[in-house]
This record gives C-alpha cells, sequence and structure tokens, in this order.
C-alpha cells in the first residue's frame, strides 16, 4: 500500500525533503574533510549549504504538515508522517549545528586523529543515508522497511565504536592539555549524535511499520 498514492504532489515534497537529509550528511562529510586539510574557503562554502539545506528542509516540513491538515490527508497515519517529518529533521538540524561547530570554535584536530575523525563522520552519515532509504520505503514499500532499518542500527554501532576509539586515543595522548582533550571529545560526542538521531527515526519506523499491518 502506498501511504501516498493520492497525493502526488505531497510524495514529491516528501521525496525532495528526504533527499536534502540526505545531501546533508555528503555536505558534511565533505566539510570535515575540507576542515582537517585546512581548506578553510571550501570548509566555509559547506556550511553556508548546510545552512541553506537546513532552511530547505524546515520549509518543506511546514508545508507537508500544512498539507496534510488543510486537504484532511492520510488522517489515519497523520500522526505517524508528522512524527517522523520532526525526527528526521532533527537529523539535519544535528548535521548544520556540528558542522557550525567546527566554525564557530576552530577545534585543533592533530594529524594523527584525523582518520579517526573521518571513519566516525562516514559511518554517522552511512546511518543516515540508510535512515532515508527505509523512510522512502516506509511510504512507497513498507514491507521493505525492515530491510534498511537493521543497517541504520548497524551504523549506528559502528559509529558509537569509532567514537570510543577516538575518544580513548585522545585521552591517552601525552601531548596534548586536558583541554584540549575535553574539546577533541565534545566534537567526536556531537557527531557521534548525528547517527544517534538517525536511530531515533529508525526507532519510530520500526513502530509504524509494524502498525501499518496490524
Amino acid at each position: 500500500m502506498l501511504l501516498f498514492k493520492k497525493t502526488k504532489i505531497l510524495e514529491l515534497k516528501m521525496d525532495e525533503f528526504l533527499n536534502i537529509v540526505n545531501e546533508s550528511g555528503l555536505v558534511f562529510i565533505d566539510g570535515v574533510r575540507h576542515y582537517l586539510s585546512d581548506n578553510k574557503e571550501l570548509f566555509e562554502e559547506k556550511v553556508n549549504k548546510l545552512k541553506k539545506q537546513e532552511n530547505k528542509a524546515d520549509e518543506l516540513r511546514r508545508a507537508i504538515e500544512k498539507r496534510l491538515y488543510t486537504e484532511t490527508l492520510i488522517p489515519e497515519s497523520r500522526g505517524d508522517v508528522l512524527a517522523l517529518l520532526e525526527t528526521a529533521d532533527n537529523v539535519i538540524n544535528q548535521v548544520k549545528a556540528t558542522l557550525l561547530e567546527f566554525s564557530v570554535e576552530s577545534p585543533m584536530v592533530p594529524k594523527k586523529f584525523h582518520t579517526d575523525f573521518i571513519n566516525l563522520s562516514e559511518n554517522s552519515i552511512k546511518a543516515i543515508d540508510e535512515m532515508t532509504k527505509a523512510l522512502r520505503s516506509f511510504f512507497k514499500n513498507p514491507s521493505g522497511v525492515s530491510d534498511f532499518l537493521h543497517k541504520v542500527y548497524y551504523y549506528e554501532k559502528e559509529a558509537d565504536k569509532s567514537a570510543e576509539r577516538l575518544k580513548r586515543a585522545v585521552f591517552a595522548d601525552k601531548t596534548l592539555k586536558l583541554s584540549e582533550k575535553i574539546h577533541l571529545r565534545y566534537f567526536a560526542l556531537h557527531i557521534d549524535t548525528i547517527a544517534d538521531k538517525s536511530e531515533d527515526v529508525a526507532d519510530r519506523l520500526g513502530i509504524y511499520s509494524i502498525k501499518r499491518f496490524v
């Protein structure tokens, strides 16, 4: 059963919203790479692009919510869709906020930790990718949602492992001041939170998918 089979405009807006959420992850990882390579100009371009993407995602979310209410669309599933929109929007908000913190605070990241930060970022962004696939499946092919949910959980756990390895390495380093270690831990935590936000969406999807078949 297609959730939006009689609401083509709504389906298109939802697709656009999910495209932005998914692309935000790609912009984020590019931004982290530019930051670590000290390419300030390209890094700030990614920060600005994420700001625009977040604003566009907010506009689309509000437009979808308005259409759901004013046109009395899918009343039996409206609450679930609104909750999914909100939690998915939290993902792109976290992505933007995290990259913006790099711009504002300019953490000193020793080269020895660059690979760890990239691995952590990649696992978090992979969680976003699988999350958006799960959402698309929920709206178009709900029986296939579980195929993507387990991948979200997999990459969320991988992000946790990457974050722990990074934090252990940072605090074991004898050349860093405690304040520098705490600063790096702060950024590891916020990148890891991106995967946590994707897991929040997956948790809701798991419940709502069951409801669709009860």
